[in-house]
């Protein structure tokens, strides 16, 4: 009787021990799977995560015309290092234009309900004139920008930015930046205003941003708020102010700024993706801070001489620095067909593309040393991308028509790459 309660109470005890060893192991397996999720989360993100400091992949390595390779390191602290306060910076150098750039900034968590931040950064860099950058963009990161590669016209700014980020809602973020610019030209311009010729000057500005995704839903996780199904239509709109005589400001303007993406079908079978983006500066606006249409297409001879990798949502035929304005509409309507399934792995995707813009511009006299046209009569192409072919990569074909044909039909044709990755 004792050998068998004996026995007994060592196959309980075995199977116990066998549970409990199952339970930790499924536990670990579970801890382990979610450690890759957020570390793939991160790297999908451009981070690449380690203990207090996540490292930001966009400042490896780059190129563009005037600096050639840019390369350089950068990042910022993480909840590990502190929940309530963070430290950004990075240091990047130019191999053509043999200049570093730099940027250092720290953040202070006023609330933890809203994600409320307060944050402070003194920039040394170079933008691209005539790009806008919505502050309230979610960050977008990609192995390789495609457009960035043939841009030739950046200025360089020295800017103190405080920044006070909000999150309304899930659904709604805002942003309220207060920031003062040095503005260098890197090419020769001058600004006429009022019998001075600027080509450098001072700008002291506040800019509100908002982003609102009605439709999209989001989940809290160790990296904070995240969106884990994109619903649209997808809403962005911000205003800046730029003043006159604050803190040294030499111009006074206004700049309202509209984009809109609506997306209609289903991504695994066939489905239609829309952008609407307008833009408009009133006052004394510098060429610097009005507006392109996302030119993508380099100023060479021969159509293969101009083969290079065409944008995500950038005007193929048009060239770079062809046109500006101080105020615009872009369309841009792409249609997926359903990808062909050649085999389980080769499902190459025929995309259908059109795009509109229209702009205008007042007082084009006052911006001297460079030639440019505007946009009054209307700018067409289509085409189409063949993507997927290898490797992410893919084919375009892009047409200009319509009011600003050119007379030589081979310019008026765009033939590039496409490279498109996601994780």
């Amino acid at each position: 009787m004792l050998k068998r309660s004996i026995f007994l109470l060592l196959l309980l005890s075995s199977s116990f021990v066998s549970s409990q060893s199952l339970a930790e192991h499924q536990l670990v397996t579970a801890s382990d799977t979610l450690k890759k999720h957020l570390f793939l989360k991160s790297i999908g993100t451009g981070y690449f995560p380690t203990k207090y400091f996540n490292f930001d992949l966009r400042y490896l390595i780059k190129f563009n015309q005037y600096e050639g390779i840019r390369t350089g390191i950068g990042g910022v602290t993480n909840n590990d290092f502190s929940e309530k306060y963070r430290i950004n910076s990075y240091v990047v150098y130019g191999f053509r234009d043999n200049r570093f750039k730099y940027s250092i900034g720290g953040g202070m968590r006023l609330s933890e309900n809203t994600n409320t931040w307060l944050n402070l950064a003194y920039t040394d860099d170079l933008q691209e004139t005539g790009s806008t950058k919505y502050i309230t963009d979610d960050r977008v990161f990609q192995f390789f920008e495609p457009r960035l590669l043939n841009i030739d016209l950046f200025h360089k700014h020295v800017t103190t930015a405080l920044t006070l980020e909000h999150q309304i809602s899930d659904h709604l973020l805002s942003k309220l930046d207060f920031a003062v610019s040095d503005i260098d030209p890197t090419y020769n311009y001058a600004y006429v205003l009022n019998g001075k010729n600027y080509s450098t000057f001072n700008l002291t500005a506040g800019i509100l941003g908002f982003q609102w995704s009605p439709f999209s839903r989001f989940k809290e996780t160790i990296l904070g708020t995240q969106e884990v199904k994109s619903g649209f239509p997808k809403f962005s709109f911000q205003y800046t102010k730029s003043f006159h005589d604050v803190i040294n400001g030499d111009f006074n303007f206004t700049k309202l700024d509209f984009r809109t993406i609506f997306e209609i079908g289903n991504e695994n079978s066939h489905f239609a993706q829309i952008i609407l983006v307008s833009g408009m500066a009133i006052g004394d606006t510098p060429l610097t801070h009005l507006y392109h249409a996302y030119p993508n297409n380099i100023r060479k001879e021969q159509i293969l001489q101009r083969f290079s990798v065409a944008g995500l949502n950038s005007f193929e035929t048009m060239y770079f620095n062809e046109f500006f304005s101080d105020k615009f509409f872009t369309f841009q309507l792409k249609y997926f067909i359903k990808p062909f399934q050649v085999t389980d792995r080769f499902k190459p995707q025929l995309v259908l593309i059109t795009r509109y813009a229209l702009g205008d511009m007042d007082n084009q006299d006052r911006h001297q040393g460079i030639t440019f046209d505007t946009l009054n009569y209307g700018y067409t192409e289509s085409g189409f991308e063949l993507n997927k072919l290898l490797y992410g990569f893919g084919l375009s074909f892009t047409y200009r028509y319509g009011a600003y044909y050119l007379p030589d039909f081979s310019d008026n044709i765009a033939f590039k790459f496409t490279f498109n990755v996601s994780l």
